[in-house]
């Protein structure tokens, strides 16, 4: 028996699902809907037990159901501020998505424990059987490729008898009076740093391998509704510093003080950025933290050692080493889009994998040329050093712009709750002249600031 439809996702985890919701309710397209899992969800379901949303869930998820009550917390370290999903909350919530929005439709089937091989067979997992399917376009929703700790084995060499473990294992490995050793840097890292001093493990017994210091988004500036005029004013904060820094080290300075990034030793400067967002009780936290070891990367790991690119750590024989190296933002190539039959999902606002794969499908549903599809929907990589976080400003505004000039896009991006800007009440571009005039010469400043870099760096 040959499945017929006109679309074949390939992956239903957070992308693909965004993409598949969008057509479900703004077409009559039928959709094959592909994953390797047993459910709808994809990395969530082997995401670490106490790993939250980094951004509200306001504007997470897909289009056409809300996630959580859009209430702000009042405890805890995200206090004052809307809330965040946990890793249950979101894990439920997908399910929900396909019984109650997807399935309904008539319009969508889910085969789970379902390959896509590289030849184009779709094949069961269960039975090894290829699976007949005959489809009009094929939507690539796995290209970005977020690893997670548990489906990740660690890049270096480990000696027998070491206890290495993912972060999902913290919660069973952590005591009290333990070594503990994260190694990592990004926002796993810091999440296994603040569970732990969460539960009462004293900081002296902390120990954070930190390859490189990263830039920090402060989720203060992050809020929708009645929080939004915070979000509205770290947006002109960032492009006036955008349109007067002189030079890098005056604009991340600019922004710093602003509060719209921040970092966790101010005496270090940061080369990386990877849109890792937490509030000033989480930097406090991670602030206790004094053993943190700036020696590179992990190399190997001895008995009793750990070699790092710069020298090395001794570690005792109930040393827990935790590792959260898993690349959960790949920095992949851009490619276009759509390009025949074929579309590949990826992020046309930095960091919002979410609102890029809806806007996609929006866009595959409203438009019919490939050029003008692929000019709208310019991918904007995701981060990974200090000047990335130029790129990425300066790709956002472009598209924003771009957008903008479009009544119809306009309209849905007003009207989507995934759309965090449009949550926020920010309408790019400012309505006056005088604010045009300062963004316009915010991404003309950007785009020297970032030519002035990369040849700074090329020499």
């Amino acid at each position: 028996m040959t499945l017929v439809a006109d679309y074949l996702v390939v992956g239903a985890g957070a992308m693909g699902m965004a993409f598949a919701d969008v057509l479900a309710q703004e077409s009559t397209a039928s959709v094959i809907m592909i994953d390797r899992q047993d459910r709808p969800g994809g990395h969530w379901n082997t995401a670490y037990p106490f790993v939250r949303l980094h951004q509200p869930s306001a504007f997470y998820g897909v289009n056409s159901l809300p996630l959580g009550q859009n209430r702000i917390e009042t405890a805890g370290l995200n206090k004052g501020l809307y809330e965040l999903a946990t890793n249950s909350e979101v894990c439920r919530y997908y399910e929900q998505v396909l019984a109650e929005q997807l399935m309904p439709s008539g319009r969508i089937q889910f085969l789970p424990n379902t390959e896509w091989t590289p030849d184009g067979a779709v094949v069961s997992k269960e039975t090894g059987r290829v699976v007949d399917v005959d489809v009009k376009k094929i939507v690539d929703a796995t290209y970005m490729k977020v690893q997670v700790p548990s489906t990740h084995p660690a890049e270096f060499p480990v000696a027998e008898g070491i206890t290495l473990a993912p972060v999902n294992a913290l919660t069973e490995l952590a005591s009290p009076g333990r070594d503990h050793v994260i190694i990592g840097a990004g926002k796993t890292g810091m999440d296994a740093c603040l569970w732990l001093l969460a539960n009462g493990i004293e900081p002296k017994h902390i120990r954070w391998i930190m390859p490189r210091d990263s830039w920090l988004l402060n989720r203060e500036f992050i809020q929708p509704f009645k929080l939004s005029e915070r979000t509205a004013t770290g947006f002109a904060h960032q492009m006036l510093a955008f349109a007067h820094a002189r030079d890098l080290e005056e604009l991340f300075k600019m922004l710093e003080s602003a509060g719209q990034l921040m970092r966790i030793d101010p005496a270090c400067m940061p080369s990386m950025y990877r849109c890792a967002t937490v509030t000033e009780l989480e930097l406090e936290q991670l602030r206790r933290i004094q053993q943190v070891i700036r020696k590179g990367r992990v190399t190997s790991v001895a008995s009793g050692k750990i070699n790092l690119e710069q020298g090395s750590i001794d570690i005792g024989k109930d040393s827990v080493l935790i590792d959260c190296t898993a690349d959960g933002l790949a920095n992949r190539p851009a490619r276009p889009v759509f390009n025949g039959n074929h579309i590949t999902l990826q992020s046309v606002r930095t960091c919002q994998q979410v609102f890029s794969a809806a806007f996609i499908a929006h866009i595959e549903v409203t438009k019919t040329d490939e050029n003008d599809k692929n000019e709208i929907c310019t991918p904007v990589p995701h981060p990974d050093t200090e000047i990335d976080y130029l790129r990425t400003s300066l790709g956002n505004a472009k598209n924003g712009a771009f957008w903008a000039a479009d009544q119809v896009i306009s309209r849905w991006l007003a009207e989507s709750r995934l759309d965090g800007f449009s949550q926020a009440g920010i309408k790019p571009p400012p309505p006056d002249r005088e604010q045009q005039v300062l963004g316009l010469k915010a991404l003309q400043n950007l785009q020297r600031l970032i030519e002035e870099a990369e040849n700074s760096s090329a020499q």
